[in-house]
């Protein structure tokens, strides 16, 4: 028992230092979604403005006329998906396909921030757990500079976890309505332009 004890210790230890880089990587991966977040917001809500004050009035014959209004700087995925949904209106089962495959993108680009929002507690937790062994038995042999010294790095690794939880976890919410939003006008859009095609098809 004690050898399976000692074999299970040494295997906790030695993922220390797996668990103390991947967090210091998700780290920077959650830096720079929130980064990129802020020039999302921006390009987003200016695109979702311009597209609101117009959406009244848009039909099959000025379609062409209402996306140049858009902003052009835009390169955004709703920004081509209106484009080759105009582009292909004819084609109802290209469309739909369209659509389908914007969703599918949709949870992709979601998944950065799950990842983060799930993965970060798990390995804050890891590093908390893992270095608390060390700094019991420092303290059991009185070593209280190894024990300190442990308990800093279990409390580094939970404060580092929780900073990428909340990166994530809020990304996560805003996004999601983004593209819930964006799906919802994709939709609308796709049904105003192919109106009269989808009655010629019945």
């Amino acid at each position: 028992m004690e050898t399976i004890s000692n074999t299970l210790f040494w295997i906790s230890n030695g993922l220390l230092v797996p668990v103390i880089v991947l967090l210091l990587l998700f780290l920077v991966r959650s830096f720079l979604l929130i980064g990129g977040f802020f020039g999302e917001y921006y390009q987003r809500t200016r695109l979702q403005q311009r597209f609101n004050a117009m959406s009244g009035t848009i039909n099959a014959a000025n379609c062409d006329e209402m996306l140049g209004h858009l902003p052009k700087s835009s390169n955004s995925k709703f920004t081509k998906c209106l484009n080759e949904l105009v582009q292909h209106r004819e084609q109802l089962a290209f469309c739909e396909r369209l659509l389908a495959n914007y969703e599918v993108d949709a949870e992709k680009e979601l998944g950065k921030s799950r990842i983060l929002a799930k993965l970060g507690p798990m390995l804050g937790l890891m590093g908390t757990l893992i270095p608390m062994g060390p700094a019991l038995v420092g303290l059991a042999n009185g070593d209280i500079s190894s024990m300190a010294y442990n308990m800093q790095v279990a409390f580094a690794t939970t404060v580092v976890g929780m900073v990428i939880a909340v990166a994530g976890i809020l990304t996560l919410q805003v996004k999601q309505r983004w593209l819930s939003h964006e799906l919802n006008d994709l939709e609308y859009f796709y049904k105003t332009i192919t109106v009269d095609l989808h009655h010629e098809k019945e």
